[in-house]
C-alpha cells in the first residue's frame, strides 16, 4: 500500500502546462485557491493565513504545493480545528502525510501494513534515492525530501543509525560520531553545503524541521511509541549560524537562513532589516552573514518585480566597489523581473557577475538597465555570452552611455543571432557605434532567429553609410523590427531617403520611427511622404520633431497624410517651426478621406489664431478621427481658444485630449472650457492648461 502523492485535484482551470514550469506569480497564487476552494469565506481565510506566514506563501508560486496547501487547510479550518495552524514547510507536510493517512485507512480496513513500516519503507525508498539524485515521485511534489528526512530522523532515534554517514560518504564522513540530535544535524548542514545542485536544502528544512517540539507532537499522531525528543535547539542554531559566516557566498547561505526561520529564529536578519526599512544600505558596513542575511531578507520580500539597485551602494560606502556589492546581490538579480542598475558604477567585472546570472537555471529576469555605466565592448561581450544562454529569458537591455563600439555591435550582433535569443528591446543610444557597428548590429537584426521588435540608436553619430546598413535590415524577411529611434543623428537628406526606401519595401513591418532633431528638411519630408504612400504601408507612428521641415514640407508631409494607403495614427512635430500655411495644410490632412490620425503634437510652435482656426476647420469636419491634440508653448491667445472651443462643440469632433500648458489664458477663456462641459457634443475627457 502506497500514499496518493498524485496531485491529479488540481483544477485545470487554474493550472497548464506554462504554468508548471514556470510557476504562479502572486495573483495566480490567489486565484488558485478562490477556484479551488468552492466557499469563498474559506478561500479568504485560507490566503489570509498563508499570506502571514511569508515562507508558505512564497512556496505557493509551486502549483502543487498550493494543491496541498489547500487539502490540509480546508480540511482544517472547515472543521474549526482547535490545534495549531501550520505556518511552516514541515508543519505542512507533516499534517499533510496524517492526511493522507488518515485516507489509507478508510481504504485499507484491516490495516494490513503498520503506518510505521509503510512510512519507513517509503522515506527509505525516498532518502536512498534522492541521495543518488533520482526523483520517485511527482518532480514537483516536495514530498520525497519530507519522507526521507523523516526516514533519517526515525533511523537515528530508533535504531541509532546514522544513515547520512553511511549513505553520503566522503573523505571526511567518519570524521565524527553522532551521538545527539545536533550532531546529527550538523553532518546534515555540512553534507547540504556539500551538494552542488543543491538537491539536499529541503531535505535539510525538513529534517530540522521535523525536530521540533511542534512537529514532534503532530508525529505522534503516526508513531505512537516515539517518544519525546531531546536536543539543543540551541547549539543546532548557533551551528548554522557559525556555517552562514564561514560562507562568503550569500547564495549558499539561503538556505540555511530558510533553515533559522524553520526553526523560528530570526536574529540575524532583524538588524539588517532595520537598515532596509531605513531606506537602504547607504554607507553601511556589513559583514559577509549580513550580506547574506540582506539577499535572504530581498529574496522573501514581497515585492520582486523590480531591484533598485542604487539603494546599496553609495560613496560612502568605499570599502566595497559597486562590482563588489553586485556579486553579493546577484541571487537578487536573478530573482527579480526588473533589474534597474543605471548610473551605478557597474565595470566589466560587474558584466562577467551578471553574465553568470543570466545562465541560472533559476533566472526570472527580463529587464536589465545598465545605462550610464562603463560596461565597454569587455563587458557587452560577457553580457552577451549570457545572453546566448538556454536559460537566459531576457527581454530588455538598456546600454544607453556604455561606451560601446563595434567590437561590442560585433558580440552583441552574435547573441542575436543565437536561436535561444529572447531580446525584444535594446537600448544603445550615445555610444559611438561607427559605421563597422551598425553593420554588425544590422547582420544581426536580419538573421532568422533574432526577434528584436524595439532598437534605440539616438546620440549614436550615425551617417549614411550607417542608415543604408539599418536600411538593408529593415528590408530583411526576417526583420521583426517594429520600432526604430534615430533621435539626434545628423542623417541628412541621403540619410532619411535610405531610411524611406526601407520602409517602402513589402517586407518591412517597421510601426514607429522617431527621428527627433535629425536635421530632416522638405526633401526628407517628401521622401517620407513616399514611403506613406507605399503599399503596404505599416508605419503608425511618426516623430519628427525638433526638424525645421518648412511649408513645403509639410505639404509634402500632409499629401501621404491624405494617401488612402497611409494608416499613420500618430504624428509629432513639437518645435517644427510650423506656421499658418503649415496649419492649413494638416487642416486639409485631418479632412481627407479616410484619415488615420488619432494624435497630433504642435506644442512648440507659433501657430497663431489663423493657424488655430485653421486647425479648428479640420477638427469640426466629419471626417476627423484626432482624439489628442498637443498645443503646449504654443503661444494660443484668447481667439485661438474661441476657435478650439467651437471645434469641441462640433457634434462632429472626436477630440478626447488638449494639452494647453504654457499658454498664458485668461480667466475668462478658463470659464469658457469649463462652461463647455455642458454642451451635449463636448466630449473631452482629458483638458490640461
Amino acid at each position: 500500500m502506497t500514499l496518493n502523492m498524485n496531485p491529479s485535484r488540481k483544477p485545470n482551470t487554474c493550472v497548464h502546462r506554462v504554468t508548471e514550469v514556470r510557476g504562479f506569480n502572486d495573483p495566480q497564487k490567489e486565484e488558485y485557491f478562490w477556484k479551488r476552494i468552492s466557499n469563498p469565506s474559506l478561500a479568504s481565510r485560507i490566503i489570509s493565513h498563508l499570506k502571514s506566514s511569508r515562507s508558505l506563501f512564497i512556496m505557493c508560486h509551486i502549483p502543487v504545493f498550493c494543491w496541498i496547501s489547500a487539502a490540509v487547510l480546508e480540511k482544517m479550518l472547515r472543521k474549526s480545528w482547535k490545534g495549531d495552524i501550520p505556518r511552516t514547510l514541515t508543519e505542512m507536510y507533516t499534517h499533510f502525510l496524517i492526511i493522507q493517512t488518515n485516507i489509507k485507512h478508510e481504504k485499507d480496513y484491516e490495516k494490513k501494513v503498520k503506518d510505521e513500516d509503510m512510512i519507513l519503507k517509503l522515506g527509505k525508498l525516498a532518502f536512498q534515492q534522492l541521495v543518488k539524485g533520482n526523483l520517485i515521485f511527482y518532480e514537483e511534489d516536495l514530498i520525497q525530501e519530507h519522507l526521507a528526512a523523516l526516514y533519517v530522523l526515525l533511523s537515528f532515534l530508533l535504531d541509532k543509525r546514522d544513515v547520512l554517514n553511511v549513505n553520503l560518504s566522503s573523505k571526511h564522513a567518519h570524521e565524527f560520531t553522532c551521538h545527539t540530535i545536533s550532531d546529527l544535524h550538523q553532518r546534515a548542514v555540512d553534507k547540504a553545503l556539500q551538494s552542488k545542485n543543491g538537491h539536499l536544502d529541503l531535505f535539510l528544512r525538513f529534517l530540522l524541521g521535523l525536530s521540533l517540539e511542534s512537529n514532534q507532537t503532530l508525529l505522534k499522531y503516526l508513531l505512537t511509541h516515539i517518544g519525546n525528543i531531546s536536543y539543543s535547539k540551541e547549539k543546532t542554531v548557533e551551528y548554522i549560524k557559525t556555517r552562514i559566516r564561514m560562507n562568503p557566498s550569500p547564495e549558499k547561505s539561503i538556505n540555511l537562513f530558510h533553515c533559522l526561520n524553520e526553526l523560528g529564529d530570526q536574529s540575524l536578519v532583524s538588524e539588517v532589516q532595520e537598515y532596509l526599512r531605513s531606506g537602504g544600505l547607504s554607507g553601511a558596513r556589513l559583514s559577509s552573514s549580513q550580506w547574506s542575511a540582506v539577499v535572504f531578507v530581498l529574496l522573501t520580500s514581497e515585492q520582486l518585480d523590480q531591484f533598485d539597485f542604487s539603494k546599496y551602494i553609495s560613496s560612502g560606502q568605499n570599502h566595497m566597489t559597486s562590482d563588489e556589492v553586485l556579486l553579493k546581490l546577484l541571487p537578487v538579480v536573478e530573482a527579480s523581473r526588473s533589474a534597474q542598475l543605471s548610473n551605478c558604477g557597474v565595470t566589466a567585472e560587474g558584466c562577467a557577475a551578471l553574465s553568470s546570472a543570466l545562465k541560472s537555471n533559476s533566472l526570472q529576469l527580463r529587464e536589465l538597465d545598465l545605462s550610464g555605466n562603463k560596461v565597454g565592448d569587455a563587458g557587452l561581450k560577457l553580457l552577451s555570452d549570457g545572453l546566448k544562454d538556454p536559460y537566459c529569458k531576457l527581454e530588455k537591455l538598456m546600454l544607453k552611455d556604455c561606451d560601446i563600439t563595434d567590437e561590442g555591435c560585433a558580440a552583441l550582433s552574435s547573441a542575436l543571432r543565437s536561436n535561444s535569443s529572447h531580446l525584444r528591446e535594446l537600448d544603445l543610444s550615445w555610444n559611438k557605434l561607427g559605421v563597422a557597428g551598425l553593420k554588425l548590429l544590422s547582420d544581426g537584426l536580419k538573421d532568422l532567429y533574432c526577434k528584436l521588435e524595439t532598437l534605440w540608436l539616438s546620440y549614436c553619430g550615425i551617417p549614411d553609410e550607417g542608415c543604408a546598413a539599418l536600411s538593408s535590415a529593415l528590408r530583411s524577411n526576417s526583420s521583426h523590427l517594429r520600432e526604430l529611434d534615430l533621435s539626434k543623428n545628423n542623417l541628412g537628406v541621403a540619410g532619411v531617403k535610405l531610411i524611406s526606401n526601407g520602409l517602402k519595401h513589402p517586407l518591412c513591418k517597421l510601426e514607429k520611427l522617431t527621428l527627433r532633431d535629425c536635421g530632416v528638411t522638405a526633401k526628407g519630408c517628401a521622401a517620407l511622404s513616399s514611403a506613406l504612400r507605399s503599399n503596404p504601408s505599416h508605419l503608425r507612428e511618426l516623430d519628427l520633431s525638433g526638424n525645421k521641415l518648412g511649408v513645403r514640407g509639410l505639404k509634402l508631409l500632409s499629401d501621404g497624410l491624405k494617401h488612402p494607403r497611409c494608416k499613420l495614427e500618430k504624428l509629432g512635430l513639437w518645435d517644427c517651426g510650423v506656421t499658418a500655411e503649415g496649419c492649413a495644410a494638416l487642416s486639409s490632412a485631418l479632412r481627407s478621406n479616410p484619415s488615420h490620425l488619432r494624435e497630433l503634437d504642435l506644442s512648440g510652435n507659433k501657430l497663431g489664431v489663423r493657424g488655430l482656426k485653421l486647425l479648428s476647420d479640420g477638427l469640426k469636419h466629419p471626417r476627423c478621427k484626432l482624439e489628442k491634440l498637443g498645443l503646449s508653448k504654443c503661444g494660443v491667445t484668447d481667439e485661438g481658444c474661441a476657435a478650439l472651443s467651437s471645434a469641441l462643440r462640433s457634434n462632429s469632433s472626436h477630440l478626447r485630449e488638449l494639452d494647453l500648458i504654457g499658454n498664458t489664458l485668461r480667466q475668462s477663456t478658463v470659464k469658457l472650457f469649463s462652461a463647455l462641459k455642458d454642451d451635449p457634443h463636448y466630449k473631452l475627457e482629458t483638458l490640461l492648461y
